[in-house]
Formats: C-alpha cells, sequence, structure tokens
C-alpha cells in the first residue's frame, strides 16, 4: 500500500487518467531523434576538441533533459541509473547514497565523481552528493566512464557525471517553473529565470535558480526536513567566442538518512518482520527527536552534545565561482577556472545493529536474562551488585514510564508483534569544509592536409581544510517497530517495583566513532597533457596524462577512559572511549601518474570501433602505495535501420585495496585487514530502437544493461595465530575468487515508450532488473535479485505547460542494496533475522512544470 493508502491498482488509474484528459493547446514536441542524429551528438566531458558520440574514443553516455524527466529521479543520484555499468544504492535518503561503476565495489563512492560544468565541488572529504543537488537549472547530463575521466578530473578514475547548466538568455527573459509533489508527502518547487542585462550592453545575460523542498522522507515519519538551494549567474560574452562567468551557490538543506534497519528471512524469502514495515516503515521515531549524549568535556568543551534526528543531515554552505575562456587568434585559446567552497555538515544518523550486528537483534526475554545469551549481560551483572534487593530486571518505555518485568514473558514476547528488542548507535559528525580548487591552461588547434590536433597543457591545484568533530556517540536499547521506542533497563524487587535504573535514558554505552576528533589539511597539485589527432575524420588517436603530487597533514584525537560528567544517571560512569585533548599528528603524501590512450574509427557516418587505456589512481593522502585502476575497453557505436546505441567490453583492474577489518570464517569474533586485488570482465550495452515504419514510429524500446563477473585476487592478510597456528593463508584462500560485497553480475533497463498522437507527449514504462549481491565480501549472506516496474506520462496540457506522473515499484518489490556493512565481512542470518537497506515500495511523483 501506498502511504496515502493507495494501492498500484490506483497508480495505474491516476496514470490513466493523467493520459485521457482534455488537451486544448497541445505542445508541438520536438520530432523523435533518429539514429543519425544520436550518434552525431556533440559531448563536451571528456574531450578537450570537439568530439560526437560516433568518433569518441571514450565511453560517453548523453542524458537529455526530456530523459531524465522520463525517468522522474526521486534523488541526485538517481540520475545515475541511466548510465550502463553504474549500480547505485538510492536507499539513504536524498544524500549519502552509494555507487560504483564497471565492477568496482558497493557501498561508497571511490573513482566516481558528480561534477557541475567540468568541475566537482569539492576535492574530497565528503560525498558530491552532500554539496550538490540536480535541479531544474541543469539542462543536460554527460556521463563518461573511464578514459580521460581520471585526467581531467581528480579522483573519477572510474566515472565523471556532469550536469550541465542550462545556456543563459541573451536575447530575452525567459524561465522555466515547475511544481512536484510525491505521494510519501515531498513537496517542493524549482525555478529558472535568464534575461539580457540591456544596461551592461547586449553581451552580459545574468540567471537565478534553485528549489524550495519539504519532505518527511520516503518512510514514514513524523518529522519534516526543508531544503533551499539558491544559484545565480553572471556572465558577460566576447565576440571572439570567448566568456568570462561568475557563479555563487547558496545551500541549507536538512535530510532524512536511512541505514539499516531489520528484516526478516524465512523459507529462504526476505519479508517484513511484523510491526516493522519493509517498504515504509523506519525505526526513526519521536523518542530520537532530541537525545542529550554525555561527551568529552575536552571536545570543543561541550561536556554535552545533543544528538537530533528531527534535524537529520543539515548541511549549509557556500560556493563560489569563476570561469574564463578567451581565443588568442586562430590556433590558441586560454581557459581558466576556479572555485571556492564553504560548509558545514551536521550529520545526525541513526544505525541500528551497528557494532553489535544480528548478536544485539534479539528477544526481549533473551535481554532480560541474566546468563551468556543476554547481549548486555555485562551490564545485568553490573546490575545485580549495585541494586542487591534485585530478584529481576525490566524494560521501562521512555514516552510513557510502562514497565515489563522479565517475569512477565507473555507481555515481553507480544511486544510490537515481534517480542525483540536491539541495539541502535546514535552517530553525529560535524564537519567543517573550506576547500579552494582551480583549473586552467592552454589550448592548442591546428590542422593540416586532412588531420587536425588538439593540443590542451593545464594545471590543477586543490587546497582542503576540514575539521571534523564525532566525539560523542551512544548506543542505546530501542524495540523493532514503525517509529520505535527506547527503553530504560531497570532492576526489579519481587512485587516488580523499580529499584534501581541500569542505563541513562536508554543510552547503555557512550564512545567515539570514525577518528572522533580530528583535523586536516590537504593539497593536491596537478600538471596535464590531453592530445586529440584526428585524419581524414576517420581515425582519432587521443592520449592523456596527468602527474599529481598530493600531501596531507593533520591530527587524530586520541582517546582513553575519563569519568563521564556529573549527574548522569545509569550505572554507566566512564566512557571508555572518551577524547582525551591529545592528538597524534600525521603526514602523508603521494605523486601518482596517471595515463590514458584511445583509438577510434569512424568505418562510415553509422559505424564506428574504439579502444581504450587507462591506469590511474584514488588518492588516499597517506604514505601507502595508492589504490590504482586499470581499465581496458572496446567497444562499436552503430547507428542505422532505427536502432541506434554501443556495446562495450571492458576489464577492471582494481589494486591494492585496503578492505578495512575482515572476520576469520571460522572464528567471527576474530578481526584482521586485509589488501586485496579485484578483477572485472564485463559488457556495456546502451541501445534504442524505433521502427523505421510509418505505422510504427510512435513506438520505441531502450536498452541499459550490463553483465559482469568480478573476483576478489591477491588477498593478503596479517600473520593470524588461532591455538598457536597461523592459518593466514588458509584465511586468504577463503576470499580469493569470492565476489566483493554489493557488486551485481547483472543489471538491466528496459523501457518501450509511445509517442501520443497530435504531440500530446508520450507514455513508457520501465522495467529495471538488479541481480544478486553479497551483504559481505566472504559472500555469506545472498541479497536477492530484484526487479522494479515503473510506468509514467509526459502529458503537454499546453504549449508552455507539462504535466508527468510516474509511478514507481508497482509490483511493491522488496528490493535490497545491502546487508549490514558494520557487522563485518562474514556476515550471518539468526534466528531467521538480519539486517539490511532497501527501496521503498508503490508511490507515485507529480510535477507541473511551466515555461515561460
Amino acid at each position: 500500500m501506498l502511504p496515502n493508502g493507495r494501492n498500484s491498482v490506483s497508480v495505474l488509474a491516476l496514470l490513466l487518467g493523467a493520459i485521457t484528459a482534455p488537451n486544448c493547446h497541445a505542445q508541438a514536441a520536438p520530432a523523435p531523434v533518429s539514429g543519425q542524429d544520436a550518434v552525431e551528438t556533440v559531448v563536451v566531458t571528456g574531450s578537450t576538441s570537439r568530439r560526437t558520440v560516433l568518433n569518441a574514443s571514450v565511453a560517453v553516455t548523453p542524458i537529455t533533459d526530456e530523459q531524465i524527466a522520463l525517468k522522474a529521479p526521486r534523488s541526485t543520484d538517481e540520475v545515475l541509473e541511466m548510465v550502463p555499468g553504474i549500480f547505485v544504492e538510492a536507499t539513504a535518503g536524498p544524500v549519502s547514497n552509494n555507487y560504483s561503476v564497471r565492477g568496482l565495489p558497493g557501498g561508497g563512492q571511490n573513482f566516481v565523481r558528480l561534477i557541475e560544468d567540468g568541475m566537482a565541488p569539492i576535492y574530497t572529504g565528503l560525498n558530491d552528493d552532500e554539496v550538490f543537488q540536480n535541479n531544474i537549472g541543469i539542462e543536460r547530463v554527460e556521463a563518461l566512464t573511464g578514459g580521460s575521466s581520471g585526467i581531467l578530473t581528480p579522483n573519477a578514475a572510474g566515472a565523471s557525471i556532469n550536469f550541465i547548466s542550462r545556456k543563459l538568455n541573451y536575447d530575452q527573459a525567459g524561465g522555466i517553473f515547475r511544481a512536484s509533489y510525491a505521494s510519501y508527502g515531498d513537496v517542493r518547487g524549482d525555478g529558472w529565470f535568464s534575461g539580457p542585462i540591456k544596461a551592461l550592453g547586449d553581451d552580459v545575460a545574468f540567471s537565478i535558480s534553485g528549489f524550495y523542498d519539504d519532505t518527511k522522507g520516503t518512510r514514514a515519519s513524523r518529522f519534516h526536513y526543508p531544503t533551499w538551494h539558491l544559484k545565480t549567474q553572471l556572465e558577460k560574452s566576447f565576440a571572439d567566442g570567448g566568456y568570462v562567468r561568475a557563479t555563487y551557490r547558496h545551500w541549507d538543506e536538512h535530510d532524512p538518512y536511512y541505514a539499516d534497519q531489520p528484516y526478516a528471512f524465512k523459507n529462504g524469502k526476505i519479508s517484513s518482520v511484523p510491526g516493522l514495515d519493509s517498504q515504509f516503515g523506519s525505526i526513526i521515531g519521536p523518542d530520537f527527536g532530541n537525545i542529550t549524549v554525555p561527551n568529552s568535556c575536552l571536545a570543543n568543551g561541550q561536556c554535552f552534545r545533543n544528538f537530533s534526528i528531527s534535524k537529520g543531515i543539515h548541511g549549509v554552505g557556500d560556493l563560489y565561482r569563476l570561469d574564463f575562456q578567451k581565443p588568442l587568434g586562430k590556433e590558441f585559446s586560454l581557459f581558466a577556472r576556479a572555485r571556492y567552497t564553504q560548509t558545514n555538515w551536521d550529520f545526525n544518523g541513526v544505525f541500528a545493529g551497528s557494532g553489535t550486528g544480528n548478536a544485539g537483534l534479539a528477544p526481549a526475554r533473551v535481554y532480560l536474562t541474566n546468563n551468556s545469551n543476554s547481549p548486555i549481560q555485562s551490564l545485568l551483572q553490573q546490575g545485580a551488585a549495585a541494586f542487591p534487593t534485585a530478584v529481576q530486571f525490566g524494560i521501562r518505555r521512555l514516552n510513557t514510564g510502562q514497565v515489563i518485568a522479565a517475569s512477565n514473558t507473555a507481555a515481553l514476547n507480544a511486544l510490537n508483534g515481534n517480542g525483540l528488542l536491539e541495539q541502535t548507535v546514535l552517530n553525529r559528525q560535524l564537519i567543517k569544509m573550506r576547500d579552494f580548487g582551480s583549473d586552467f591552461g592552454v589550448k592548442w588547434e591546428t590542422d593540416g592536409a586532412g588531420w587536425t590536433n588538439s593540443l590542451t597543457l593545464g594545471a590543477m591545484y586543490y587546497s582542503t581544510h576540514q575539521d571534523n568533530d564525532q566525539s560523542g556517540t551512544a548506543t542505546l536499547i530501542n524495540d523493532v517497530v514503525n517509529q520505535s521506542n527506547i527503553y530504560d533497563i531497570v532492576a526489579l524487587d519481587g512485587a516488580s517495583n523499580v529499584v534501581g535504573t541500569l542505563s541513562n535514558n536508554g543510552l547503555i554505552g557512550y564512545g567515539t566513532w570514525g577518528n572522533g576528533m580530528s583535523y586536516w589539511q590537504q593539497t593536491s597539485t596537478s600538471v596535464y597533457v590531453n592530445n586529440e589527432f584526428a585524419y581524414a575524420e576517420k581515425l582519432h588517436v587521443d592520449f592523456g596524462l596527468r602527474y599529481e603530487h598530493e600531501r596531507r597533514t593533520g591530527a587524530g584525537g586520541n582517546s582513553s577512559p575519563l569519568p563521564i560528567p556529573a549527574g548522569v544517571g545509569g550505572l554507566l560512569q566512564v566512557n571508555p572511549n572518551a577524547f582525551n585533548g591529545t592528538y597524534t599528528p600525521f603526514t602523508g603524501a603521494e605523486s601518482p601518474l596517471h595515463w590514458t590512450v584511445g583509438v577510434n574509427y569512424v568505418i562510415d557516418p553509422s559505424l564506428s570501433v574504439y579502444g581504450r587505456y587507462e591506469h590511474a589512481y584514488q588518492t588516499q593522502g597517506s604514505n601507502n602505495k595508492p589504490t590504482g585502476i586499470t581499465l581496458w575497453e572496446t567497444g562499436v557505436t552503430y547507428a542505422g535501420f532505427g536502432m541506434v546505441g554501443t556495446l562495450r567490453l571492458f576489464r577492471t583492474e582494481f589494486n591494492n585495496q585496503s578492505w578495512g577489518g575482515g572476520v576469520v570464517p571460522t572464528n567471527p569474533d576474530l578481526n584482521q585487514g586485509f589488501f586485496a586485488d579485484s578483477i572485472t570482465n564485463g559488457l556495456n550495452a546502451d541501445l534504442t530502437y524505433r521502427p523505421e515504419f510509418d505505422a510504427l514510429k510512435a513506438f520505441s524500446v531502450q536498452l541499459q544493461g550490463t553483465y559482469q563477473k568480478s573476483e576478489f585476487s591477491n588477498v593478503r592478510t596479517g600473520v593470524i595465530n588461532v591455538g598457536g597456528q597461523n592459518i593466514s593463508q588458509q584465511i586468504n584462500d577463503f576470499y580469493n575468487g569470492k565476489t566483493p560485497q554489493r557488486t551485481p553480475d547483472v543489471m538491466f533497463a528496459i523501457q518501450p515508450t509511445y509517442d501520443l498522437p497530435g504531440d500530446l507527449g508520450t507514455i513508457y514504462a520501465r522495467y529495471k532488473y538488479i541481480g544478486r549481491i553479497f551483504a559481505d565480501n566472504g559472500d555469506q549472506v545472498e541479497l536477492p535479485a530484484y526487479g522494479v516496474v515503473s510506468v509514467g506520462v509526459n502529458y503537454n496540457i499546453s504549449e508552455r505547460m507539462t504535466l508527468n506522473v510516474s509511478g514507481d515499484n508497482l509490483t511493491n518489490e522488496i528490493g535490497l542494496t545491502e546487508g549490514n556493512p558494520r557487522q563485518g565481512f562474514t556476515q550471518q542470518i539468526v534466528n531467521g533475522y538480519f539486517y539490511g537497506r532497501g527501496i521503498i515500495g508503490p508511490n507515485v511523483q507529480a510535477s507541473l512544470t511551466y515555461k515561460y
């Protein structure tokens, strides 16, 4: 069921109603793009000369504004689902999602950058989607996978997703406005307006764009999360084709954040835990709105720190940017762009099952029984010693004061229909970032008898400073239900009267997460060359090289056991991992060399082939060897007989990656980090077919798909001794050949469309399939494949007004994009339950766009 009570049948009825609504003033929709037009589309991303889809020697995917409208993405990251080879885990909410490309492991954003008008909004330190959001001011998107991506954009060897702004209006003022509503309670308004400034001359124009969004989140919540973004541009063009443009962006964003939650696994099928809806439910409720967490007084003088899920992720920031381009005669031109980004990113997130994993998800009666089966046995033992008159323990619900004793097993077993309790970590992280970036150089374009050459020499400089405060985290006890409740653990006498409280308003543990307190300064200086040669308009040979020197200095906070502030209740009076006011300095440097070479040959105006080799790195800010990626690819592009598209074979070699803490399969309590490589061989397809017969030209079908096989190799662990025996080789052998976590073998989306008669618009259906993934690197928990059905319509109400309605996941599919990444490398299902993060259920989004 939808949140408002509609089911998938109602969704279809709503869509059909929109399709059959009367149209008095049909808009003259653009004619369908022919196959030849599609391959001759000029692309600007990944090339420093004029290249098209046909003659480019890189894997570039142009995405038009109309295609994005049909996709109707619910978040910025869902735009990436339109790029073959990219696996998007858009289940965390509007921001902080994960995506990976061409077999690289999921669970992060390594090697993939979201860039705006050719430049990333930050160098590193946050996810790109946390400082940039797609909006109506973006005209189109170009996605570059591999190739020159790692040459022209730092830390983007896997892919660059270029969001390109609308061109400014120099002739007359005009704009676009869009109002949107989603069935889960999202209300949003987007606007873009541009026009000339005649008082400053005919060659000056401006634009202003942005959006306001108010949402409860895709999962049921009593909180509202308002967001607004504003962007202004002022541009002066020169008669010789050059320009100078100033850009300013400001954002004030609140977002919900969804981590993992419990799921049931019975008879080989995943389902909801009774009381907790897998499709729209969340444990986040009013009890999590504002919680006072004891903190080290040495952490910025904050003896207490407020955790506020009602604020969610709160990001405030500004970006200042200047772009310049100027021809110098016929052959030479200068270019330069620089930007300064400042942001404060205040993260408030709840992480159910973090650290404890499935071991912390247990029946309430087990929690309250003082033996080794209880996940809180140590706390119960302390309670028995502190309160000698106690004969049993119980739970006390914070918001009502209701007490349930361990002896009342019937009430405990009936708790929310599942009888479960769990441990949830509260994580608040405040990041203050100041980031400067620049990219400048000269381009030399020359030609001769049948040949042309474009040589670009450039340099980049980035400088980032970040202060991080993650000093006050806490663990609490809550039940497993939609908008869950927090409980104190209490000691009871024989009459079930409370004689003592073991916890502090539900909190049973304190500590730091990640680095706790830290700060660092990072600088990166690069020089690069990119040369693109063409002969007889058929042979195209490209070469790119970038030398980078990156250095990071900073300090990480140290911790030690310290008393918590006086007056705090509960038995835990010492924080075992409190920031103690001292730091350990660190410094690291890397000097990687990135290079790539590609060849494209145009066989005829409708057919070309290309090949590409790339070797690049992800900088880590350490003295260790940087993580490298080697990519081989070859492809063919074709347009004819109604078919247009590209097939690409690729091989990705992911080298020297640290996989954090692994666990020995035979002993989940024994943690050991290891390094490993991964190798992926695969095939990408991006194909569209539109029949050439007049009677069928209104129909088209698009297929985007990936088949890939990714495996660990060269696993390297430290020495592991169990019972005096070194089992390191045994562990290495166990992981070699395994599939890295969250890496699907198969992904595809097929979308048939039909252009309504009389230029009324377009209707479409889409089926997206994600093959099975493993929740862990040990391949012990397999998350099943799933398919999502969507339908929608773009309907032209008038010449200026368009209605878009889309329904997503109409078959109410349960699809999981991750297990519990904080549980370990070899996860498991315990008593029919495990942790995961999944897509939402059936939902509808509608938008009305007006152009003026």
